[in-house]
Order: structure tokens, then sequence, then C-alpha cells
């Protein structure tokens, strides 16, 4: 398996993530149109696609069923709609912002995959999702991508 590397520039902020979840560090792209060349590697023929008007995404119609948006006129018209993945990192955004104050490039994979999770179960209340946690933790043994990271040891 190939080893995730860092965004850009190492920052995240203002880069274009393909797939369902940002989950490797090599999903993310500096603008959206660059992500074309890695929708078409990765995303199988016949998949939908949802996406705005932008023009970059015209390239995507032959190859997969595409619905568009255009925001000026609706969000949502009953077939397509980019509120979910809108909202997603939204919310990824507020959390490097709010909670965390800084997202490095190695670690954006966890810390979207935490995004995710708490995305997944947010409906749980907060004593549900401390149980889950903490059962999660206690039956793993110690996180290799994690260890030392409090003691600034660079992550490999």
């Amino acid at each position: 398996m190939d080893q995730p590397r860092s965004p850009p520039s190492g920052n995240w902020r203002g880069c274009f993530f393909v797939g369902p979840a940002p989950t490797r560090p090599d999903n993310v792209t500096k603008t959206e149109d660059a992500a074309i060349p890695t929708i078409l590697e990765r995303v199988a023929p016949g998949s939908t696609i949802y996406a705005d008007e932008a023009a970059h995404w015209d390239r995507l119609h032959a190859r997969y069923l595409t619905k568009r948006i255009n925001h000026s006129e609706v969000y949502s018209d009953g077939e397509g709609c980019t509120n979910q993945a809108e909202s997603f990192f939204s919310r990824l955004r507020r959390a490097e912002l709010g909670t965390y104050h800084h997202v490095a490039g190695p670690y954006l994979a966890a810390y979207a995959a935490e995004m995710d999770w708490r995305e997944d179960h947010r409906r749980l209340s907060n004593g549900e999702q401390f149980m889950m946690v903490v059962g999660a933790a206690a039956g793993r043994p110690v996180s290799r991508q994690w260890k030392g990271y409090w003691q600034r040891e660079r992550q490999q």
C-alpha cells in the first residue's frame, strides 16, 4: 500500500477532497479542477457524481452520471444535492479553527476520520459516544501513528 503524502504546502485550507471522506492526504488537491484526474482514476465509471455548476465538472459527463446544482438558483432540487458534503467540510474547518487550532498535513487523515466518526454518531448521547470511544481504545494496542505525538516526534 502506498504511503499517504502531505497535502500541498502542508496546509489543507482551500483544498478539495476526493472521495466520501478525506481519509488519505493524497486525496487532497489545491483546487476543484485539479481533482479531475484523481476522480477519473479512482471513481468507477457509471458512478453518480454530485457537483455544483462549475465548468470544470463538465469533463465528468461522458464517464459518470452527474447531478448538478446551480447554487444561484437552488441548494437542492430533489435529484441532486451537495449540502451533506458541504456540511461535513464546514464542520471540519470549524473543528480546525475552534478545537484543534492547527491540522498538520501528516495528521489530516486522522482528524478527518475523527470528524467523520463524530458526524456518523452525532445523534447518540455524549455518554454513549464516550463508552464507544473508551471501549475501542481499551481494546487496541498503542497507536503507531499517535505514539510520541505529544513529545513532538515526527510521524514517519
